[in-house]
């Protein structure tokens, strides 16, 4: 397939189908190099026909936008319910966990009505207000500059605090899960506190619903292989979840 209209055509009917494609599929299904596919799927980007990804293209903006809590709050809400209600059946006999900022996360702490005592360490404000009347629970709110679209805090107050602290699970709450980079917020400085908890946590939770994958956040937190489970909901393609599955991690889908 050596002509441009009829790969640029081809290339966009793929896409309409599947909503995304991959640069090696196309190399094979075309017949030619990698080089012409990613001229292509450049050409096509200037046009703003498609998103170029890391390894191919696709229909959805690949990069998380740092929206205010208050408007993430109503997407997805139902799947964000199902996720946070799997995330407590994890919690178990454990007496000390840690919940970061986000409205999955939220949600978690908002069904959290544990039998006995329970130790909750988060640099969330929301969490934290939450909780803080919640029978048999004890909130360890950490401090630091609060962030006004996430309602959570940052810096090195917060990350200080967890120098001293050692915890069962940590439930993070993400921007972006992406096969190659791992995973990502939109924002740095919540990034480096993520990072500083994952290293205070024995197991490391994320939970996510099927938007925030194959998507980037600005900051970086961690590779997949250091995440143990990932519940998410059952719109998530079964190819990605293969993909993730083969690096250790526990997909549990609601």
């Amino acid at each position: 397939m050596k002509n441009i209209t009829d790969r640029h055509q081809f290339i966009l009917e793929k896409l309409k189908k599947e909503g995304k494609v991959n640069i090696i599929d196309l190399v094979e299904e075309m017949g030619v190099s990698g080089v012409t596919i990613r001229k292509d799927l450049k050409s096509l980007e200037d046009k703003n026909l498609l998103f170029r990804t890391h390894g191919g293209g696709s229909l959805n903006n690949p990069y998380a936008v740092d929206r205010p809590i208050y408007e993430k709050e109503f997407i997805n809400s139902d799947e964000k319910k199902k996720i946070a209600k799997a995330a407590i059946e994890l919690i178990g006999q454990t007496d000390s966990i840690m919940i970061g900022s986000g409205t999955t996360v939220f949600e978690l702490a908002r069904m959290l009505h544990p039998a006995k005592h329970l130790t909750v360490i988060t640099p969330a404000l929301k969490v934290g207000l939450e909780l803080s009347n919640r029978p048999n629970v004890e909130v360890l709110q950490l401090g630091g500059l609060i962030r006004q679209n996430s309602s959570s805090v940052a810096g090195a107050h917060a990350m200080s605090v967890l120098d001293d602290i050692s915890c069962s699970i940590l439930f993070l709450g993400v921007d972006g899960i992406d096969i190659d980079f791992g995973i990502t917020i939109s924002n740095l400085s919540e990034a480096t506190l993520n990072q500083k908890m994952i290293e205070t946590a024995q197991t490391v939770v994320v939970l996510a619903d099927s938007t925030k994958f194959d998507r980037r956040g600005l900051g970086r937190i961690c590779s997949l292989e250091q995440v143990h489970y990932i519940i998410t909901d059952a719109k998530v393609s079964k190819n990605t979840v293969k993909a993730i599955e083969e690096k250790d991690v526990k997909v549990i889908i609601v």
